[in-house]
């Protein structure tokens, strides 16, 4: 990117967020950190004289997506100065050859991005991937639906699974002071927000760098706090899971038992080269202590198919694993090779090849039977009271999206809530009435 842009000025700036709720977390940071340098964020891309795209570089999908849509802005928008952001730019800024892109800019600290747009008003076509620097952690606008916010406690990822680039991109655990936390939570929580959903790419792992396994004294800390509040776990590896967080999360229901744990595959075989010491013994008895504390538990898993050398055999072992363990949401995925990762040394073999090739047909199998369970496991809350947040009212209609304790936002099915003058951030009691597919029905008690 050696190309000289003339000068222009950059006063409003837009963000195209992509990827998971940890970029969102970095979006909604860099928006007060816009506005503390001068500049006017707007979600108005056609107003904005400067769009950001936080980018995901974690899968070629997602790679593919993120080079998309900053080509398709470009177009859309010549004149105006499209920033490569986020996971992808941290990861290729050296090497990736993007012409629509008029800067790029990293995400081990967001000032990179500051920095950019400085240069980009004076003509500049700059690369900013700065080391990692910790940052005083501040948001006001949040990206998220009214009442819920995620809280990122950790950056960063020691597991070092074989097909796993994250560490590559993310770099080792950084965990987040406890206090930082704790102060962030209560100021989200005066501020009106319901809903907590803690975030990391591992929260096992939070604390680790320093020595320990923090999680289950957060979650102490946090209960401790007075009021009226959900707190969510999002991601824990298997592997490494803190069983001293469940007497917590029985003492206190405010703690979901909500449980999104990736064992990603059920062969042991596959597990020991994915760089995973559990196997779906080991894996469905933590299910079974987790259930025989917390009755309640609900699980979301996500599954890996189609890693090199798979075979029929150990993708009817994850069949077999899925009817075991019950799972009320499970995420199926193609393997997609990455390269500098252990896992793609081997990938473009032929049987590497051939592996995906055979997953990829396998996937809606293995979507359907998981539909089926996770309509049994739906069943079995009709006729039962469950609190719900709303979402989203119907515009002209006595009904809403809602999420219960068993849905987190955005990846998990919802519940369609009958009931008058419903707005966003409602929190009521509602009877489930009925299941239609993997969504629920509810009637909104009496207020």
């Amino acid at each position: 990117m050696t190309q000289e842009n003339s000068s222009v000025s950059i006063r409003s700036v837009s963000i195209v967020n992509l990827g998971c709720a940890k970029n969102q977390v970095d979006a909604e940071y860099l928006i007060r950190l816009l506005e503390d340098e001068g500049y006017l964020y707007t979600d108005d891309q056609s107003a904005a004289d400067a769009i950001i795209v936080n980018s995901c570089g974690f899968i070629q999908p997602a790679k593919e997506e993120s080079i998309s849509v900053t080509m398709e802005l470009k177009a859309r928008y010549p004149e105006k100065r499209i920033v490569l952001a986020g996971c992808l730019a941290q990861r290729y800024a050296d090497t990736m050859v993007l012409p629509e892109a008029d800067a790029v800019a990293g995400n081990r600290d967001l000032q990179a991005v500051i920095q950019v747009l400085r240069e980009l008003e004076n003509g500049g076509r700059p690369v900013r991937i700065l080391p990692d620097a910790a940052r005083e952690i501040r948001r006001d606008l949040l990206l998220t639906s009214k009442g819920t916010a995620y809280v990122k406690v950790a950056e960063g990822c020691d597991n070092r699974c074989s097909y796993c680039a994250i560490p590559l991109i993310r770099g080792s655990v950084i965990s987040r002071g406890m206090e930082d936390i704790l102060k962030e939570i209560k100021d989200l929580l005066s501020r009106g927000i319901f809903e907590i959903n803690l975030v990391a790419q591992d929260l096992a792992s939070y604390g680790r760098d320093r020595g320990g396994q923090e999680l289950p004294e957060l979650l102490r800390r946090i209960s401790a706090l007075s009021g009226d509040f959900w707190v969510r776990l999002l991601y824990i590896h298997p592997d490494r899971f803190p069983e001293e967080i469940l007497p917590v999360m029985q003492k206190d229901p405010r703690i979901l038992p909500y449980f999104d744990i990736p064992f990603q595959h059920a062969s042991a075989d596959i597990l020991s080269r994915m760089g995973r010491r559990g196997t779906a013994e080991t894996y469905l008895k933590l299910i079974s202590r987790i259930r025989s504390i917390l009755p309640e538990a609900v699980f979301r898993t996500t599954i890996l198919l189609g890693f090199p050398g798979e075979t029929s055999r150990q993708r009817r072992e994850v069949e077999d694993f899925l009817k075991a363990g019950r799972f009320l949401w499970a995420g199926f995925f193609v393997y997609s090779p990455e390269e500098d990762t252990p896992a793609a040394r081997y990938a473009g073999t032929p049987q590497a090849r051939w592996s995906r090739y055979r997953a990829a047909a396998w996937k809606p199998r293995l979507e359907l039977l998981q539909t089926e369970i996770s309509r049994e496991v739906l069943a079995g809350f009709i006729g039962k009271p469950m609190r719900l947040l709303v979402d989203e009212p119907v515009k002209g209609e006595d009904l809403a999206l809602a999420r219960g304790y068993i849905h987190a936002p955005e990846v998990d099915g919802s519940v369609v809530l009958h009931g008058e003058g419903l707005s966003a951030g409602d929190l009521l009691e509602a009877q489930i009435t009925a299941c239609n597919g993997i969504d629920l029905e509810a009637l909104a008690l009496l207020r």
